[in-house]
Parts: structure tokens; sequence; C-alpha cells
């Protein structure tokens, strides 16, 4: 509870001094996120029933960079899930086109606090007043729900006069990872409602068993206590000042893992310099190589960072990504951007494993099918394979 309180005042709920706030812990975030989206689907049904009307055919409106905890949401509870596209250079929901898609039957739309695949941002503000109009045009009250999973903890802390939280009339819950930014080991996650009427009562059960009335609205029931204590452990040992502190530092690392990496001259960053402490980076030229080998050689160096492309309509665009933690220093910031330029120059040296289109083949004589170009690129690979091991075989020895 206390837990709760905290962090509910962190995301600006409207209490008075001696109010108890409303929220939950539970499992990560993606339990908070079903716990959220049962709560607008209730309420919605509770409405659309009092009116008369089909409720039936509920949906939530998001950009389609949302974290798969959503699609797990829609398919179990049965809601459909309305996707806002995405496009090269713009890797966030629209706002505009997400208030487009709103009808009748929208539970929510669920605005992202620190994408999963940029760490961006989406803007929780336009969003509030762009529905906050269509509302008031439609007569509907279609609420917003902030995925801070990533970002909840980064915010208040970094930029403190962003609007994105329940300063904005129209969000009704939030959610956040604490094994994220609240710097907790894995499995603590949190759900804060705006207030009492946002969560319906017929959702929360009451039980005396242990001693004293305990409501409960969770998925799990059974679960440890460690996370949560470590959760309040590290709210009040660090403060706002300790947390910010950390956070800072955090962001001032990504910021030299940027300009190592644009220094290379070789990389697009996709990231933005506000929001989550991340860099996301492609490459400029990957015709020859792309960023699925850049992430394969550096696990030689120790290096797991994950390659991926983007969601629909982006497909084509690859990215890396790299997420700077508490314990990322800056050393090893500096020391990544030496084993990427490192990675690079062993790919210069080695031959495309994308088959180059014979018009493209520059000073060869005559033209090679397809065929003779793979077994050209696989025996080299193979020769350079067998001199690795072999040199590494005669370093051990």
């Amino acid at each position: 509870n206390r837990c709760v309180n905290i962090i509910a005042r962190l995301f600006n709920a409207p209490l008075e001094d001696s109010e108890t706030a409303v929220g939950v812990g539970t499992v990560g975030s993606s339990e908070a996120i079903m716990l959220a989206g049962l709560a607008f689907k209730r309420k919605w049904q509770n409405k659309r029933k009092a009116e008369g009307k089909p409720f039936d055919k509920p949906n939530i409106v998001t950009g389609a960079n949302v974290q798969v905890c959503w699609e797990k949401f829609a398919r179990y509870f049965e809601v459909e899930l309305k996707e806002v596209k995405l496009s090269e250079g713009y890797y966030v929901m629209d706002p505009v086109k997400a208030v487009e898609m709103v009808d009748e039957n929208t539970i929510c739309v669920a605005a992202i606090l620190g994408s999963t695949l940029n760490g961006e941002f989406e803007d929780v503000k336009l969003l509030n007043d762009l529905l906050a109009e269509k509302n008031k045009e439609t007569g509907w009250d279609t609420p917003i729900h902030v995925d801070a999973a990533s970002g909840g903890f980064i915010a208040p802390f970094l930029y403190p006069e962003l609007e994105w939280d329940f300063r904005l009339p129209l969000v009704k819950s939030i959610n956040v990872s604490g094994h994220k930014y609240g710097l907790v080991y894995a499995g603590i996650g949190w759900v804060i409602w705006r207030n009492k009427e946002d969560l319906p009562e017929e959702l929360i059960f009451h039980i005396n068993y242990l001693g004293a009335d305990q409501p409960t609205f969770t998925l799990n029931f059974s679960k440890g206590s460690s996370q949560v204590i470590a959760q309040y452990y590290q709210l009040i040992r660090l403060g706002f000042e300790g947390y910010r502190n950390v956070m800072e530092n955090c962001h001032e690392n990504a910021m030299v893992l940027k300009e190592g990496l644009e220094k290379t001259g070789r990389f697009n960053i996709v990231s933005k310099d506000e929001g989550v402490p991340l860099v996301a980076f492609s490459l400029k030229d990957n015709k020859r190589h792309d960023e699925f080998e850049v992430a394969e050689l550096l696990r030689r160096f120790g290096w797991i960072v994950p390659a991926y492309t983007m969601p629909a309509d982006a497909q084509h665009i690859t990215v890396l990504r790299v997420v700077i933690r508490e314990d990322f220093s800056r050393t090893l910031a500096e020391r990544l951007v030496l084993d990427i330029t490192k990675v690079l120059h062993e790919l210069d040296s080695l031959p495309s494993k994308v088959l180059v289109p014979a018009s493209e083949q520059n000073g060869r004589n005559g033209k090679k099918t397809e065929i003779e170009t793979q077994r050209e690129v696989t025996t080299y690979w193979r020769k350079f394979v067998s001199e690795r091991k072999a040199n590494n075989k005669n370093k051990i020895c």
C-alpha cells in the first residue's frame, strides 16, 4: 500500500493528503496491463448495458509498436486491437490517426511512454487534447491508459514538466515495471488508477481468512513478497533525488554511446534524446552486411545486442538496440563503441552474405550465376572459419 501511494503521487494522482491511492502490485507490466484492460472493458460494458446498447464488440486503439502483452490481452479477453501503423522515420503512434480510429466501441486508447522499439515517448498531451475534442463532439467518454512500463520511472525525474500522467484528465490508469527503472529484480509491476470510480468494484474480491479484510484484484494470487519489499526499500533509500541521480547518469551514458556511434559515420540513430535511456541505431548502408551480422559478431566480444525489424509498414527497417541501465558505465559505453568498430572492420574484409546482382559486380569478366556466387561465398566463409579455429588452437597451445 505504501508503494502504491508513493508511485501514485509520483504520477500526480489527484489525491488529498490523507487519501489512499488505488492500485496493485503485479507480476510485471504484463499482468498490470491485463488488469487495466479488464477494468476498462467492464466499465465500458456496464455503461453500454445501462444505455441499452450492444456491448459485445469492444476494441482498443494503440500503435503497432505496442509490446506483445497488449496482443495477449486482446486475444485472451476478446477485445479487438486496432493498431495505428508506423512509417519510416516515425516509429510511435500518431495521435491524430489514433483518434480517427476511435469509435463508440473503443474502451480506451493506449499510449506508450517509452516504446520498446526505440525508447521514444508518445505525445500523451496531444492525444488527450484531440480525444477530449472528439469526446465533446460525439458525447463519448473514451479514456486513455498510459503504458509507462519503461518510462514511468524516467519521466518524473528527467522531464518533470512533461505532461503525460494524471495531470491529463483523460488518463485513467498507468502501469509501470518496477523491474526496469524501478531498479528491482525481475517480477514486479504496478498499475495505478486515477480514482476509485475508474476501477469497477465488482472486479475486486474481498477475503478474510487471513485475519482481516483483504481486497484483491490480480490474475495471480500466491506469489513471493520479496520484489515488493525490494521496491519499497529502493523508494525509501533512494528517494526522489537518488532516483534522479541514477536516471541522469543513465541518460549521460546513453549520450556517450550515441556520440561514439555517430563518430563512426556508419549508423543512423533511430532513438530520441528525450525518452528512455537507450540507443537504437541502424546501418546507413546494409547492402553487403546487415544489422543481424553485426549482432552476431558482437557476441564474440561478450555483447548481446538485439537486432530486429520494425512492425507493420516499417518492416524494411532493421534496428540494433542498447538499453542503458544503472550498471552500464561510461567505460562500458566506450568499450562497446570500440568493439562495434572492430566488428565493422572485420565485416568490411569479408564477402557479402547477400548475393550481389551480376550487373553490380564491378571488375568481373562475364556474369556468374547465383549458384556460382553462392558457392564462392560458402567456400570463402568455410576457409575463414577454419583459419580462425586453427589460429585460436595455436594461441591456446
